[in-house]
């Protein structure tokens, strides 16, 4: 009896330690996160020379410095949340090369996607400078908030979302209805629709291919072999045709023919130095779909590292759309269209959200990789090219869709397809009471439904509530400012 009061007394012990420590860690990451915040203010303080406009930049920068840390903390995990949940790579790995990632895609291939949340939105044309200013700042701080309270309690929402529902809502407390640009609204929130079913989709349409192709064989290594190589090439392409269309833009121009070229050089030089490479990982396994799994690992790394760098590009303009347009309104002659963004407000996007991501992101990173559904490499894999296809296309397209919808889209996508080929499986089977067999195979489920639910709540609730909370901070900003 003593020695179990002992043992349930040095538990109690072990947890209030451990728990001590997570607490110092959290605090000194909450310190790192300042120490960045206050690094963009002396930055921002000291290279702008516009007077009292020049101060609201300022302002803007540290806003939008924190909605980067919070971006990189929410919205990073469902890239690489699905590569740590199926064990493909370490937590430390991942967050590593998704920083590395995230910040190229940001300061290569963000530009187009800045424009939508800048300009296509609200236009800053016909709205005084100072209206326009607060109504932007306004938007950001309000997204900014929603979502640092969003990790805060574990739930992955849109960024997008976040920061489009800012914008709405100041536009339209600073001059109704009409300041909002409710064609390209009603674009966005179109795509906000489509890119979780077509993630989900897409990711189910791999795996299914995957299975019927490879894992159904009985030769499964030599089927493998062949088609894991041409998965990665069709990565390697979609990532080739991307990169010349986005980030080297500035650098040289090409037709369509001339992209697509592109792509399948891509795709086949990929094959062809995967494919040895395969053969000789794939030598003494075991012909098992557990031993297959494991030659998807490669690929899953470089999609997570694929999407990451998609993911840079399309959400940095979350980031620092609303900081580009305050830059533009203060420095330019009222079209800031005409005014070039600044190499350090790409550099404040960049670099917070991989702050965030390093500091914060683990936590929503092991929900979106293990908690939605059970992934291995091959269904991790699935969701990361996915993810990485579609983010690529509406990047493309210049709309600032939602990464978090098509990633989540895609775990789903998969956890239902393999729910449903395992329920018909199961009710195929022979039994000696087909009717109870049938019942029971009927109640298996592979994907949490709870999960479902919250999450799509989440989505819901996020663009009015931004919006509600932008149009408050709005009011109160102009209260105090404005005589």
């Amino acid at each position: 009896m003593a020695k179990h009061k002992v043992d349930s007394d040095l538990k109690r012990i072990s947890k209030f330690t451990a728990g001590l420590g997570n607490q110092s860690s959290s605090v000194m990451n909450v310190g790192i996160a300042l120490l960045f915040l206050l690094l963009v203010f002396g930055y921002a303080f000291t290279n702008q020379s516009h007077g009292e406009m020049g101060m609201f930049v300022v302002i803007a920068g540290v806003i939008g410095g924190y909605m980067a840390i919070n971006i990189g903390a929410n919205d990073v995990a469902n890239n690489i949340g699905p590569a740590v949940g199926s064990k493909a790579l370490t937590m430390a790995g991942a967050l590593i090369i998704a920083a590395i990632f995230e910040g190229a895609g940001a300061m290569l291939a963000g530009g187009d996607v800045i424009e939508t949340v800048r300009k296509g939105i609200i236009d800053p044309a016909g709205i005084d400078a100072m209206t326009f200013i607060y109504a932007m700042m306004a938007a950001l701080f309000a997204a900014a908030l929603w979502l640092n309270l969003a990790t805060w309690v574990g739930a992955p929402v849109s960024t997008t979302h976040s920061i489009v529902g800012g914008v709405v809502g100041s536009g339209i407390a600073a001059l109704g209805t009409s300041a909002v640009n409710w064609t390209t609204m009603s674009q966005i929130a179109a795509s906000w629709v489509i890119s979780p079913l077509l993630g989900g989709i897409i990711a189910a349409l791999f795996l299914l291919f995957i299975k019927k192709m490879v894992l159904s064989k009985d030769d499964k290594l030599a089927a493998a072999r062949t088609w894991v190589p041409m998965l990665v090439g069709i990565m390697a392409g979609a990532f080739g045709m991307y990169l010349t269309m986005k980030g080297l833009n500035k650098l040289i121009k090409v037709d369509a023919q001339t992209l697509w070229a592109i792509g399948f050089a891509c795709l086949f030089i990929t094959w062809a130095i995967t494919k040895p490479l395969v053969k000789h990982a794939s030598k003494g396994m075991e012909n098992r779909k557990k031993s297959i799994a494991t030659l998807f690992t490669i690929p899953l790394i470089f999609s997570a590292a694929l999407l990451s760098f998609a993911h840079g590009a399309n959400d940095v303009a979350n980031a620092v759309g609303p900081l580009a347009a305050i830059v533009s309104k203060v420095q330019g002659s009222g079209d800031a269209a005409k005014v070039a963004l600044p190499l350090w407000v790409m550099m404040i996007g960049a670099l917070g959200i991989a702050v965030g991501l390093l500091l914060f992101g683990p936590k929503l990173i092991r929900t979106v990789g293990g908690e939605i559904t059970k992934l291995n490499q091959i269904r991790a894999f699935c969701v990361a090219l996915s993810a990485a296809i579609t983010v690529i296309a509406a990047s493309w397209l210049g709309l600032p869709v939602s990464s978090t919808h098509i990633a989540v889209g895609g775990v789903f996508g998969v956890g239902f397809l393999r729910e449903y080929l395992s329920n018909k499986n199961a009710a195929s089977e022979p039994q000696k009471d087909p009717a109870k067999a049938a019942k029971k195979a009927a109640k298996r489920k592979l994907v949490r439904r709870k999960h479902l639910v919250s999450i799509a709540l989440a989505w819901v609730i996020t663009v009015p509530v931004a919006a509600g909370l932008s149009a408050v901070i709005f009011y109160i900003m102009t209260g105090l400012f404005v005589d």
